[in-house]
């Protein structure tokens, strides 16, 4: 196991209150996968991250990261990881290949160790290219994918990534995608930290959702939307959005509805409801609207997603916080 905690909680002091960034996160890694935590902002992930990089000493619980004591042993955690923050850690006047050797050697390599350990992990990440070159000429991607390979220099069995798509274009976020598979391809145990709901689905063997600092659900993307069983009608609703859910809530094939706030620039709000057989439910739900006087703004018929994991968890939608 890569990573196993107990109770892991982070509290601060803020303006004399005591704020609860983390509340007792128990969580088991594997070798070998991709392990995400899965969240809106502020929901803990960053802080639960730096926590077992021991970045942040926690206030309670217990913690072994790649066979060490998260407490007592923080100097070998240390060296058995590698940590790639949201902000990077590259010079903008220094070249690739500069960093690159700079790290090895930071790490103890000798010097020729060092610049054939830069010249792989140049070729690996496709940066062979724009190796001296000065970074503050790169693109967004690049510099990403050069702040990874220094986090992997010294070949750690685990590397931690925040957010590692947060800011690129959508090409340079494929790309990203494709340097993580290609570490765990390579045996290298993951944990990612992300907002995005694609992103850990189409990445993580398994993942966790958080909110408020608590793990509200964990497993694989595909077993976690299986408990929500069958399908999910969304309607947007332009005006009588309470009139609307009070007529669908009580029908029989409607098993929970949701509804989202409005959006400021059409007040069009979305009902999300979760039936049995959406085929059947759709056009009894146009019916009891239609009787009412009430014309859909929008329709969509769709399979469960991660999104409707977290709504079904928390009572909300993951996607309002990514765009508010």
């Amino acid at each position: 196991m890569l990573i196993e905690t107990k109770g892991l909680k982070k509290t601060f002091q803020s303006r004399g209150n005591t704020v609860e960034a983390v509340k007792g996160v128990d969580l088991r890694v594997k070798e070998g996968e991709v392990f995400g935590l899965l969240g809106p902002n502020g929901a803990g992930k960053t802080t639960t991250m730096r926590m077992l990089s021991t970045l942040l000493e926690p206030t309670e619980g217990d913690a072994e990261v790649v066979g060490h004591d998260l407490k007592t042993q923080a100097a070998a955690v240390r060296r058995d990881i590698g940590y790639v923050g949201q902000g990077g850690g590259t010079w903008s006047d220094s070249t690739a290949r500069e960093e690159l050797v700079m790290q090895s050697r930071l790490y103890g390599m000798s010097k020729a160790k060092a610049k054939q350990r830069a010249t792989e992990l140049l070729e690996v990440f496709q940066l062979s290219e724009y190796a001296d070159r000065k970074c503050k000429t790169y693109s967004g991607g690049q510099r990403r994918r050069l702040d990874i390979a220094l986090g992997v220099i010294h070949e750690p069995k685990l590397v931690f990534l925040d957010e590692p798509t947060t800011g690129l274009d959508p090409q340079s976020r494929a790309h990203m995608w494709d340097e993580v598979r290609r570490l765990r391809d390579m045996g290298t145990g993951i944990f990612l930290t992300t907002h995005y709901l694609d992103e850990a689905d189409a990445l993580c063997d398994r993942l966790a959702i958080v909110d408020h600092g608590e793990v509200v659900a964990e497993g694989t993307p595909r077993g976690l939307k299986h408990e929500v069983a069958g399908d999910v009608v969304s309607i947007g609703v332009n005006g009588k959005a309470d009139e609307a859910k009070g007529l669908v809530d009580p029908k029989e094939f409607v098993r929970d509805v949701e509804l989202g706030s409005a959006d400021p620039a059409t007040g069009i709000a979305e009902l999300r409801m979760y039936v049995d057989d959406g085929a059947t439910a759709v056009p009894e739900l146009l019916r009891v609207l239609d009787k009412a006087d009430i014309a859909p703004a929008s329709i969509e018929l769709h399979r469960p997603s991660l999104d409707d994991v977290f709504l079904m968890q928390t009572g909300r939608s993951l996607r309002e916080g990514q765009n508010s």
